[in-house]
């Protein structure tokens, strides 16, 4: 299952109230670490299917969200936990980094 698109409009009911953890991917089209990235948090939402959900919110599109929460450079990788935001990775991780953050909160 891959990520989930997730806009300015469905992040509070997608994300802020989910009852599992979510990843959320801030990226852009445009962006070539977010290209790089975008396989892993797809591999990682496979994985994780049932504890986290993985979503996906386009900075270009959605610029709100983008700056209610600091984005400065993307990818960002944000990880939620009861409505809060309790880490982030920015940058394009490998995967293991990834797994070893979410593991934190699962």
């Amino acid at each position: 299952m891959a990520a989930t698109a997730v806009t300015d409009a469905s992040f509070k009911e997608e994300v802020i109230e989910s009852d599992t953890p979510v990843l959320v991917d801030f990226w852009a089209p445009w962006c070539g670490p977010c290209r790089m990235v975008s396989p892993v948090v797809d591999e990682i939402s496979e994985e994780y299917d049932g504890q986290v959900k993985v979503v996906k919110v386009n900075t270009d599109e959605n610029p709100s969200v983008a700056s209610q929460y600091g984005i400065r450079s993307i990818p960002t990788l944000m990880i939620f936990k009861d409505g809060q935001r309790v880490d982030m990775v920015v940058g394009a991780v490998p995967k293991t980094t990834l797994a070893n953050t979410l593991a934190k909160y699962i």
